[in-house]
């Protein structure tokens, strides 16, 4: 997994040393030759061709570890994972603005498991190696191991549980010390140690640019969504939407190259020698439209790093913006770019914590990070509260899907009305006479009947113990059993999970409900009463809380 995972690293420095001539492309100050900026043309119709001979061949979308680990358990493909490897790689290599990161996840996630289901891990323990690959794969990528931990806990596993400590942590040390025995995985940032001193309205000042990232960052997330929209209603054909993009990637290089593959390079010449205001603010607004360009054209990577380049420039901004308005305040630029890359990356990619120990263990300031926690935790409730959706579950949300975390609720979707029906059900044509129901089903034999037509399609639902209630009234016995039928229109279908089934049930305001084959096929499968939903919905509640405890590995325990 990990030399999967970290051979992309040298082979992105490669692609961009044998294409541009330069290890790390975004850190030129200009294109060495105008007909460079063709580079991520040429990237876009090799991607665009390849993505069309796959979807060929693999048509179902591929799933990345976020979606496995809500949904499917942890279930990833690993021929899918590698071919998003291979195409986040592509992508980065010749110059769009994504970074390697969504393939450093998928690639260790994918392969954990594949690793896991060869072995027949249980549910629990298949989404926690799931998220233990993507720790080692983001602890290998920045040398930090407790940000590569807690990326896994709140990104791909979606809680922090003490049963899933130790494989987290120990796979993420693991990444960390195998990529540092290959010479890779060093700290992105450095060692900046700032004499940072705060006071209330230079503390103020860092918290309104941490409300500036969260704008920032909502506005580049719904960026992307209408750039992609864009080519989707474009004539275009989508095997040559890349190579547009690329087109217009390109053209913005031309303007400045810091707009082109993730940013590492861009981001150490940011530190080192803060721009002018005037090329800080041109170079944000040219990076955030070539992230959404790349993505919104088809180009295949994550905006992690992005994210945080996009951050820094925001902070310097911020920066060069307020200090001459407000020179008491004495700001630290590089404390600004800091603040702004965790207020950014956190309100895109989510995880609070994870941020702030990246701050930790790349700066290795204790009171810088400590600010960095109170920035993350108040742009991750502002996010939350207001939009809702980091980027991976925001384009999950416009697919369809209601995900906001990598939290297990695919057990949810699985348990259906179809697993938890009855068949064994008592039924009576609705036109027969009460008195006949009565001798059919005698007192205690049943709690409902489904009553139907002749031709076995649903009519009603019918309680037996109100029937026979009725027993000493001759007349009424003589009625039709239609006259004690019960929500006619109310049904369930086979394939309705758990939670619509209780939603139904609490609608209806109904003790229990006939399941039909189909909304126009009303023919009778089986009954479900709602104590059972729920006695079911309890059970499997309690089954997560066992494992998130680790109970289910306790003796006794099953």
């Amino acid at each position: 997994v990990r030399a999967a995972v970290l051979g992309t690293v040298p082979a992105a420095a490669a692609l961009h040393l044998l294409l541009d001539g330069h290890a790390s492309v975004s850190a030129l100050g200009r294109l060495d030759s105008p007909w460079l900026a063709v580079v991520p043309v040429i990237g876009g119709l090799l991607l665009g061709a390849g993505s069309h001979l796959v979807a060929r061949w693999r048509p179902r979308r591929p799933v990345d570890p976020i979606e496995a680990n809500a949904l499917l358990g942890g279930r990833m493909s690993t021929a899918d994972s590698l071919i998003i490897g291979v195409q986040t790689l592509v992508s980065s290599g010749f110059g769009a603005s994504v970074g390697l990161e969504a393939g450093y996840t998928q690639l260790g996630s994918g392969l954990a498991s594949r690793l896991g289901r060869s072995v027949n891990l249980r549910r629990a323990d298949l989404r926690m190696i799931v998220g233990a690959g993507a720790a080692g794969a983001i602890g290998a990528a920045f040398g930090a191991p407790l940000t590569g931990a807690f990326y896994a806990f709140e990104l791909i596993i979606g809680t922090y549980t003490p049963f899933g400590l130790a494989p987290v942590v120990v796979a993420s040390i693991a990444g960390v010390l195998v990529a540092r025995s290959i010479g890779l995985g060093e700290p992105f940032f450095g060692h900046y140690a700032p004499e940072l001193t705060l006071s209330g309205g230079s503390l103020a000042a860092l918290l309104a640019l941490a409300l500036l990232c969260a704008g920032v960052g909502v506005a580049i997330m719904r960026g992307v969504t209408l750039t992609e929209q864009l080519f989707k209603r474009s004539r275009l054909p989508p095997p040559l939407q890349p190579a547009v993009g690329g087109a217009c990637l390109g053209a913005l290089a031309l303007v400045t190259p810091h707009v082109l593959s993730s940013g590492h390079g861009a981001l150490a010449a940011l530190v080192a020698a803060p721009p002018a205001l005037a090329a800080v603010a041109l170079t944000l607004l040219l990076k955030a439209l070539a992230s959404a360009i790349s993505i919104g054209s088809g180009f295949r990577g994550g905006l992690f790093f992005a994210s945080l380049y996009a951050g820094g420039l925001t902070g310097l901004m911020f920066h060069g913006v307020l200090t001459p308005l407000m020179p008491q305040l004495a700001l630290d630029p590089t404390v600004c770019a800091v603040v702004g890359m965790a207020g950014l990356s956190v309100t895109i990619i989510g995880g609070p914590l994870t941020m702030s120990f990246l701050a930790l263990e790349s700066t290795g300031d204790l009171t810088l990070s400590i600010l960095i926690l109170a920035v993350a935790t108040l742009v991750s409730v502002l996010v939350r509260r207001t939009f809702g959706y980091s980027f991976a579950t925001w384009r999950l949300h416009l697919r369809g899907e209601s995900i906001r975390s990598a939290q297990d609720i695919g057990w949810i979707r699985s348990l259906t009305v179809e697993k938890m029906m009855r068949t064994d059900i008592e039924t009576s044509f609705a036109d027969t006479s009460i008195r006949g129901l009565l001798a059919a089903y005698p007192l205690g034999s049943a709690h409902w009947i489904v009553a139907t037509d002749p031709f076995g399609r649903y009519a009603g639902l019918v309680s037996l113990n109100e029937a026979h209630l009725l027993t000493p009234d001759a007349e009424r016995c003589r009625a039709k059993v239609s006259t004690l039928m019960h929500l006619p229109r109310d049904v369930l279908t086979p394939e309705m999970n758990i939670q619509e089934a209780a939603r139904l049930f609490e609608s209806a305001e109904a003790e229990a409900l006939a399941v039909v084959a189909g909304p126009t096929d009303r023919q009778v499968l089986g009954l479900l009463t709602e104590a059972h939903v729920l006695r079911r919905y309890t059970e499997e509640l309690d089954s997560i809380r066992r494992d998130l405890c680790g109970e289910a590995w306790l003796p006794g325990k099953d």
